[in-house]
């Protein structure tokens, strides 16, 4: 009975010191967002933003953002780089990457999430992370125009007759309570 109180003992401290050990690491979380946008016919530019964030309790060195899942034969790079390396991200701390790229080729896209690669003293292997992944992208493909004004023609078409109706009674009300000036002059002619 003693000998199996101590093996559970042993079991319970070795749990602890391996959550204990497990606390104390980065925990890297990445968010990639994309925004596309049309500078002239014919050609579609795709911005990408990631966002890392390191939630643990640990500093993560040797940051590394490599996003390759943008094919070269359909998307060109026009500003920035597809990869980044930080020396450091401390615990809570935030970084942020973005490039732009450019395509003439219509159809539809689906990347894969960025991979992020780190590194944590207490272990020897690369630690690896993954970012979001995206939607799929429709590239140059046809949009309907966009409606600016529809919530002022719902709002119209809803209300418009009653705003019309009140504003009538409203100005009905204003010209029979308010004095005429022809009355008052001619009220002093008299006297």
């Amino acid at each position: 009975m003693a000998r199996s109180l101590a093996l559970v003992a042993l079991l319970l401290l070795g749990l602890a010191a391996a959550a204990a050990s497990a606390a104390d690491a980065p925990f890297v979380v990445a968010h990639k967002k994309v925004s596309l946008s049309r500078p002239k016919p014919g050609v579609e530019r795709v911005a990408v933003s990631l966002d890392l964030y390191n939630q643990g309790s640990a500093t993560a060195y040797d940051v590394t953002i490599n996003d390759d899942s943008w094919p070269t034969e359909a998307f060109e790079l026009v500003t920035g780089e597809k990869s980044k390396t930080l020396e450091r991200l401390d615990p809570g701390a935030t970084a942020s990457h973005t490039f732009v790229l450019e395509t003439k080729t219509q159809g539809r896209f689906q990347g894969s999430p960025a991979v992020i690669t780190y590194r944590v003293p207490t272990k020897t292997a690369l630690q690896e992370a993954y970012s979001t992944p995206i939607f799929p992208l429709d590239i140059l493909a046809e949009r309907p125009p966009v409606k600016k004004f529809e919530w002022a023609k719902r709002l119209v078409a809803k209300y418009g007759s009653l705003v019309s109706v009140v504003s009538f009674v409203g100005v009905f009300i204003y010209l029979v309570a308010s004095p005429s000036k022809s009355s008052s002059k001619a009220s002093k002619k008299r006297r």
